[in-house]
């Protein structure tokens, strides 16, 4: 599977990049600050006008700049069209799932997580998602790299409980921790698809005919 490099490497050679523990999925702080981007225009500069008129609710200082910095990374990785799409789309779960892609994007390690964990659970009807599957999978990526070894277990835990709250936020999974099949919009769908020559399956559990799409 080739992933393409909007801006950067969506591929294996990009680096577990863990700091995710911000946070949720922060899909209504998404939305306004994909809003505020005009076409063009450095991300950067998007990240500071949002952080001076106060687009999160956080009371601090410092944990704006970073849930904004966090934001700007996931929204960096979709096409202007996507953008367009997130602010304009009538439907919360689309943009949900939208949103849950650029997380992925993001974040190498909620990528593998959602390809090599839950797909495969999907597709194998194991819709049950154990906070162990988490553990497992931390541990054998860990085993290869020193970076993931050197997380401490407070923190493990910590990124075990957002990453899990994303993927509800997202309707990956239900409250009770069961894989949700979905069916993307073809709207969505091709957008997804448009700048990437891999497919959406794997990030988001489609139902099993779209996997063949």
């Amino acid at each position: 599977m080739t992933f393409t490099t909007r801006p950067g490497n969506y591929g294996a050679n990009q680096s577990y990049k863990m700091s995710f523990t911000t946070g949720g999925l922060f899909l209504n702080e998404s939305i306004a600050v994909a809003a505020l981007h005009p076409q063009g225009e450095d991300w950067v500069q998007t990240r500071a006008r949002a952080l001076e008129i106060g687009t999160t609710s956080l009371p601090k200082a410092a944990s704006n700049r970073r849930t904004l910095r966090e934001i700007v990374i996931r929204l960096s990785t979709l096409s202007d069209n996507q953008i367009r799409f997130l602010t304009e789309a009538t439907g919360r779960q689309e943009q949900q799932h939208l949103l849950w892609v650029a997380v992925c994007r993001a974040y190498r390690f909620v990528r593998e997580f959602a390809i090599e964990v839950i797909c495969d659970r999907h597709l194998s009807y194991q819709l049950e998602l154990p906070l162990e599957s988490f553990d497992i999978f931390f541990a054998a990526k860990a085993e290869w790299d020193d970076g993931l070894a050197s997380i401490s277990e407070t923190t493990r835990n910590k990124l075990r409980q957002i990453l899990f709250r994303m993927m509800r936020e997202a309707s990956i999974i239900s409250e009770d921790n069961r894989i949700q099949s979905t069916f993307l919009a073809n709207s969505l769908h091709s957008l997804i698809e448009a700048n990437a020559p891999w497919s959406c399956h794997g990030l988001v559990p489609v139902s099993f005919e779209q996997c063949l799409l």
